[in-house]
């Protein structure tokens, strides 16, 4: 399915033209090893380039760039015209809570304490149909960012800031809601209100990468003057009027489309690479709707625009966050104070629609789903094994496509279930093993990622060793670098191999800054570093304690391949400073490895890196026979 992020529009002095979006930043979940390189958002020269990079495409003119803003990343399986995008409409082209076991939509709970959500059976008093004039329009706003993202070839820096647009609306206590990739990377967030032509500044209070919410506070009082926060809806039916409220491209007043509810399933969201409910509808979403509310014929907002789909087949596909999962996201941060995350059961699974092969299993009726891998790092895998059924999860049956009953008539994705939680609450399973039927239980808890999508913190981690860089593998490192730079082999590692434990990383050698005590490795780079001084590395921390400690007279670093670099120990510590100099680098390593080192894993544990059969999400699977949960 092809996903495209619709939030801002562009006001980056980059572009030649103000109204043409940029190149998309990707954060679909299309196979790592066919990921697209696209263009930097600034022009300027990096300090550090290697050859490498002149395999990328060059960045298209503002003419090119308006018919290119959709990815050529595909799904395997996909036909060639239907593409997974994600663009964000800023100037880098960024880019449910408690239902029963019944699964009957409830909406979202009453919740006066912080102001957060109202009361779902009040509506806004105004007529919807008289738009021009309805009072909920005016909790509307635009959001304008200021972004600074960081370089991750060069993780020491942050890239040229860039500026862009999105929307966002009232939710009562001081608080917005909009979406998170309209805020990524902000270092400054400001909004207006319509009608108004006074900018306030906006704090990013909690940022959801899963669902792709950002809840935000303006602390000025001026202005909240006159503000009436939106009531939120129930969850749609099929064929329900909506109308999508927000700033596109194209003007500086608000704008209305209207549609009706296509469908509500379990949907891919692109930012977060997550599988979440959402809403399809066929009103017009464009970049700049991002974050903005869409509402019923009552008033009433049933969820947050943030993504399109793109397709030559296909057209008006537009996705809404549901009122269920910004619930989520809204009790999330009221329980902890912050943002914990939507947990997973950390299985990939196998649909068992084969009498056969039901048969084999001695599953006596036609449900369940076959366990094929459990995640090392999951809780689960304490409790379930390779060749188990799920036969039930907290009482629901599952049938064997992997679907559970969803309100009356209707089935949905097994994952929903699990997305219903919270992180470290508990699940009970029914599996059969072997034949015989048992309960067990098992706590959920979010996934940990190997090579992560987004880097907590906003700033890559790094290491700098008499010119020799060591940074972790990364989504947007991998996007930045382009595939022909990483390799396939890392590639594939990224795409397929599973965290043993919590903490693992991917550490490479993202370059060499060449000095005399490095000759005969200036040409190295992305290459994964796997011993050093015979120690196997388990994060880029553990290499910068293991470099520490070291009372060695070289420093041997194994790379994989059965690569070789050796460096005299005092030599390189010598010449640290002035590589440091020469390059305009103000530290050897990043603020966290100052950090003293704690080993949270098992000091006999074997690190190996396996390419096996576990995609990182549904969408690479490829084959409609397995799926994540």
């Amino acid at each position: 399915m092809a996903m495209a992020y619709m939030s801002i529009s562009l006001h980056s002095s980059l572009l030649q033209s103000s109204s043409s979006p940029s190149l998309p930043f990707f954060r679909s979940g299309a196979p790592r090893s066919l990921l697209s390189c696209s263009a930097s958002p600034s022009s300027r020269n990096r300090a550090v380039k290697r050859g490498s990079h002149s395999s990328c495409k060059p960045k298209p003119s503002t003419e090119e760039v308006e018919v290119t803003v959709v990815s050529h990343k595909r799904s395997p399986g996909r036909r060639k015209e239907e593409r997974v995008d994600s663009f964000q409409d800023d100037a880098k082209g960024l880019t449910g809570r408690s239902q029963s076991t019944a699964l009957k939509s409830t909406g979202i709970q009453k919740k006066d304490k912080k102001g957060f959500l109202y009361d779902l059976k009040e509506q806004q008093g105004n007529d919807a149909g008289n738009l021009q004039n309805a009072a909920f329009l005016n909790a509307v706003v635009k959001v304008y960012c200021t972004h600074t993202a960081p370089d991750y070839s060069l993780p020491w820096q942050k890239q040229r800031q860039y500026t862009s647009t999105g929307s966002a609306f009232m939710i009562g206590d001081g608080k917005l809601l909009t979406n998170a990739h309209c805020v990524e990377h902000g270092t400054q967030v400001k909004v207006k209100r319509r009608g108004d032509d006074t900018k306030f500044v906006a704090k990013v209070l909690a940022r959801g990468i899963e669902c792709d919410i950002a809840l935000l506070s303006v602390e000025n009082d001026e202005f909240w003057k006159g503000a009436e926060p939106l009531r939120f809806g129930h969850l749609p039916s099929l064929q329900d009027a909506v109308t999508v409220v927000g700033y596109p491209l194209g003007g500086d007043t608000i704008s209305v489309t209207k549609g009706v509810v296509s469908r509500i399933e379990v949907t891919s969201y692109a930012h977060g690479t997550s599988d979440l409910l959402g809403i399809q509808i066929d009103a017009a979403i464009n970049p700049g709707n991002s974050g903005g509310p869409a509402f019923n014929e009552h008033g009433e907002c049933i969820g947050v625009a943030f993504q399109v789909y793109r397709s030559d087949d296909a057209e008006n596909i537009g996705y809404v966050i549901p009122t269920t999962v910004v619930s989520h996201f809204l009790d999330d941060f009221e329980r902890n104070g912050k943002y914990t995350g939507f947990p997973c059961l950390g299985v990939l699974l196998q649909k068992l629609e084969n009498p056969a092969l039901r048969a084999c299993l001695k599953v006596p009726n036609n449900e369940g789903v076959l366990v094929r891998t459990v995640e090392p790092t999951a809780p689960a895998s304490e409790v379930l094994k390779e060749g188990d059924v799920i036969v039930s999860f907290d009482d629901v049956h599952v049938g064997c496509e992997g679907t559970v009953p969803f309100r009356s008539t209707e089935r949905i994705a097994f994952r929903y279930l699990i997305s219903q939680k919270f992180a470290g609450d508990m699940a009970e399973l029914g599996i059969i093993r072997e034949g015989s039927y048992m309960k067990v239980q098992t706590a959920l808890q979010p996934r940990v990622h190997l090579v992560p999508y987004h880097i907590e913190g906003g700033q890559p981690s790094y290491l700098i060793i008499a010119g020799l860089v060591f940074t972790p593998l990364s989504e947007p490192l991998i996007d930045e670098e382009c595939e022909d730079s990483i390799g396939l082999k890392l590639l594939a590692k990224a795409r397929y191999s599973l965290a043993k434990f919590k903490g693992e990383e991917i550490v490479i050698l993202s370059q060499v800054l060449a000095n005399e005590v490095n000759i005969g490795y200036e040409d190295m780079s992305n290459q994964q570093v796997l011993k050093f001084n015979g120690t196997q590395i388990k994060n880029i921390h553990h290499l910068a304690h293991l470099v520490d400690s070291c009372k060695d007279k070289y420093l041997v670093f194994e790379f994989e391949d059965n690569f070789l670099a050796v460096l005299e120990r005092e030599a390189a510590t010598a010449a640290s400073p002035c590589v440091l100099k020469d390059y305009g680098i103000p530290s050897e390593r990043s603020s966290d490895l100052l950090e003293p080192y704690k080993d949270s894993s098992d000091d006999n544990l074997e690190i190996d890196h396996y390419i096996g059969d576990s995609p990182v999400s549904s969408l690479e699977i490829g084959f409609d026979g397995l799926l994540w949960a």
